[in-house]
């Protein structure tokens, strides 16, 4: 699975800045809908566009490496 490291990087963001940053700040200035961060943020496997990933790695001047990880799967307990 797929997980978004969103949550950390809005945390380096905010200690770099010395002030709190919300999600529909990001969103808005990422120019991606809030809804499609918040699902990002919480909803477990949700999947996204490219330009999405594009857009948040522009505001948090990153590598998409630092966006996403890859996370295996659990097997299912037997």
């Amino acid at each position: 699975m797929i997980r978004f490291k969103i949550k950390e990087l809005i945390a380096k963001k905010e200690f770099v800045e010395e002030r709190r940053l919300t999600i529909g700040e990001v969103a808005s200035a990422a120019g991606i809908h809030r809804m499609t961060l918040s699902k990002m943020i919480n909803q477990r496997g949700y999947n996204t566009s490219t330009e999405n990933l594009s857009r948040l790695c522009g505001y948090f001047d990153c590598r998409v490496e630092e966006l996403v990880e890859y996370v295996p799967d659990r097997a299912p307990s037997e």
